[in-house]
């Protein structure tokens, strides 16, 4: 007699490889929210610092209706109070640079429209010899005029810029006046894990840099070589206390796992059948075999979703719409292609990017697609980094891929030759593939950006051997 598909051995041992990928709709997806294990990543606490104080109240009360089944790994600790005061300091030096670039961009304005009118004073003299209209246009834009012009644009722009300090948290390094901190501590009470012995912490270091990083085992081997041993291992270390916690639960035998971070060290890239990533089997499996617990992995929307539909949690929509920009805002470790077109690149470092180029502001705006913009912006980022034309940014993340190649066979079917670019400004038109992005990049250039990002794409490939 043949056994149901999944008694037989082989399918119920790679089952993980072969269920579809999670569904909000799963029958068992409950279970996780009422009698599991919860654990939140770093990103989902140093996230409450960037939410509105009416969201974060809301967001608050949600995780309190799941306060008992919370635990907090000790490297999620750890990393929350090493970083929880950069996150503060960052988010009050972008209020803070908000206004200053306001101010400059009226400046700017103003400088525009006054070389506008000289620009048209001196066409008007050279080219039709009107020195009486040049002197009435010197009346009717003078300086005043375009000063009493945006006076009042100025004034509501800067009013509204005024209401931000309103949202500052200005806290010290010490726990002072820092109501987030006081209540993520009032949410865990003791349910957080003691730090593990060195000698353990020593021997998951090694585990991870020497055998899981180098077979690309997941999760964290994308922040191999990333610092220190110890430093690039801290996604490793929380999986390992996380299995050790949960082989210790008797009681528990469900863990539900919510973070921001969707890296390839996390989550199967789509493929094989699926249209979007999913957490890698590996972790389901692993966790099953030596913890004997299920796991789930979310990430903050469909969790705090999740809360409001099994337990009843009031989230507005306006709330919903805040988790999912910072979700989505948040910025990477590293930056593949395909994280380039779904993650907006930080404003900061955009401005540094094109300051550092010499680029024009308006070679952005240029751009109409919205997902060649992204990639052109974020590759901008990475290259003037990795050449050292400005400072590095602190956790800035590493871009991972370029716009062009130098290899025999093309690397994709929208790659095109590097005889597309202009005799005498391209050095490798005959040895070289060019990403369709660039190209459209190139030709909503001006004659000037373009040589300019033709030599910065030139120098970074000087970076690499040739591909044969």
């Amino acid at each position: 007699m043949t056994e149901p598909e999944g008694e037989l051995p082989m399918i119920r041992q790679f089952q993980d490889w072969i269920q579809k990928s999670p569904s909000e709709s799963d029958p068992e997806r409950s279970r996780f929210f009422t009698e599991g294990v919860i654990v939140l990543d770093t990103n989902i606490l140093l996230s409450l610092y960037e939410y509105t104080p009416t969201a974060r109240e809301q967001i608050l009360d949600a995780l309190r209706s799941v306060q008992s089944l919370l635990w907090l790994p000790h490297q999620v600790g750890l990393e929350f109070f090493q970083n929880r005061h950069r996150v503060i300091t960052g988010r009050k030096k972008a209020l803070e640079d908000s206004q200053r670039a306001l101010r400059n961009k009226i400046s700017e304005a103003k400088q525009a429209l006054k070389e506008a009118r000289s620009h048209t004073q001196k066409m008007l003299i050279r080219y039709a010899q009107d020195t009486e209209a040049s002197s009435r246009l010197e009346k009717q834009i003078s300086d005043k005029v375009i000063s009493d012009l945006l006076s009042d644009l100025s004034s509501t722009l800067e009013s509204q810029a005024s209401r931000l300090r309103d949202y500052d948290i200005s806290v010290s390094p010490s726990s002072d006046g820092d109501t987030v901190l006081t209540q993520v501590a009032a949410l865990f009470r003791d349910q957080i894990a003691s730090p593990p012995a060195p000698d353990v912490t020593r021997q998951r270091v090694e585990d991870a840099s020497q055998y899981r990083f180098p077979n690309l085992i997941p999760p964290g081997f994308k922040d191999a070589g990333k610092g220190t041993a110890l430093a690039s291992s801290g996604d490793f270390l929380l999986w390992e206390e996380t299995i050790s916690h949960m082989a210790d639960s008797e009681s528990r035998s469900h863990l539900l796992f919510v973070s921001n971070d969707t890296k390839e060290d996390w989550y199967q890239p789509s493929g094989e059948g699926r249209n979007e990533p999913r957490p890698w089997p590996y972790l389901k499996t692993e966790m099953r075999m030596r913890a004997g617990a299920e796991l789930r992995i979310e990430t903050p929307g469909a969790f705090y979703r999740g809360i409001n539909h099994f337990l009843h949690a009031e989230i507005t929509e306006t709330t919903y719409a805040e988790i999912d920009r910072a979700a989505a805002g948040a910025t990477p470790a590293s930056v593949t292609e395909a994280a380039a077109v779904r993650t907006p690149p930080p404003p900061d470092l955009v401005t540094a990017a094109l300051d550092a180029a010499g680029l024009e502001d308006a070679l952005v705006c240029t751009i109409t697609d919205t997902a060649h913009r992204s990639l052109f912006l974020w590759w901008l980022i990475g290259t003037t980094a990795q050449l050292e034309r400005r400072p590095i940014i602190d956790d800035e993340p590493d871009v991972l891929f370029m716009p062009a190649t130098r290899q025999a066979a093309q690397p994709d079917p929208n790659w095109l030759p590097g005889t597309r670019l202009h005799l005498g400004e391209w050095p490798y038109r005959s040895s070289s593939w060019i990403a369709p992005w660039f190209v459209d990049t190139l030709n909503a250039s001006s004659v000037r950006d373009r040589k300019i990002l033709q030599g910065l794409a030139a120098q970074q490939l000087a970076f690499r051997p040739r591909d044969v």
